[in-house]
């Protein structure tokens, strides 16, 4: 019985974070990041400030678990368009799946996003909890480069202007790959920056397209990004 009751109080507390994290998902597409407080979050609920304070002990909480949620809302979307192709081997439509999941995920979540890729909040410092959650994308992302160099499948990369300078600029990326598990050995140091600029690149493109930077140069936004992501897949070699 006691244990029922336990499980009772955390399936209501589970239900109430996420009504709160709601709201403030909310308020992020209404007033952007920079607005957001629990005081008003939780007038939003219909709850005094001082109860939003036993689930979140501060704004700066609230936005790293913000955070957490989008980078892994996210990543997953990018994931699961990825493993979608059931052909492994298709590394064309892996690329595609993938930067067109970014785009997507991004469009229906424009105040996440503007959170995650927008202008840093005044007085936050994202720990280092969000790291691993930001890089879910990424990761798919040199997956699918490292898959097509390691089975032959990619095309010769063409010249590159800096070519010794590779190892040096990616020093810590290079690192990061090595010694994650979900990344199958060791990176070329051109294929590490190419895939590096394709990821700056792709969500340099949505944030131009969220934020109507776009309006007046680009007509068809849907093609103009498969442009974008194939020009970025030659780049690789992958396309």
């Amino acid at each position: 019985m006691e244990q029922k009751a336990k499980t009772a109080r955390q399936r209501a507390r589970e239900e109430i974070t996420e009504e709160i994290l709601a709201a403030a998902r909310a308020r992020l597409t209404s007033h952007g990041p920079g607005e957001l407080s629990l005081r008003a979050v939780a007038r939003d609920v219909g709850m005094v400030s001082s109860a939003v304070y036993r689930y979140f002990s501060s704004r700066d909480d609230l936005l790293t678990a913000l955070l957490i949620e989008g980078y892994d809302a996210l990543g997953e979307a990018v994931e699961l368009a990825d493993r979608s192709v059931e052909d492994r081997t298709d590394i064309h439509q892996r690329w595609l799946a993938a930067c067109r999941a970014i785009r997507t995920w991004s469009i229906e979540h424009p105040g996440d996003y503007a959170l995650l890729y927008g202008s840093p909040v005044p007085g936050y410092a994202a720990p280092q909890d969000t790291v691993g959650p930001a890089t879910r994308v990424v990761i798919v992302l040199i997956s699918i480069a490292g898959d097509a160099h390691r089975a032959g499948a990619a095309s010769p990369l063409p010249p590159s202007a800096a070519p010794a300078e590779a190892g040096s600029t990616v020093a810590a990326a290079m690192e990061f790959v090595e010694a994650h598990d979900d990344l199958k050995g060791p990176l070329d140091p051109e294929i590490a920056v190419r895939t590096l600029m394709a990821w700056t690149t792709i969500f340099g493109t949505v944030s131009f397209e969220l934020f109507g930077h776009l309006v007046g140069s680009v007509s068809d936004y849907d093609a103009y990004f498969d442009q974008v992501a194939t020009r970025l897949g030659s780049d690789l070699g992958i396309i």
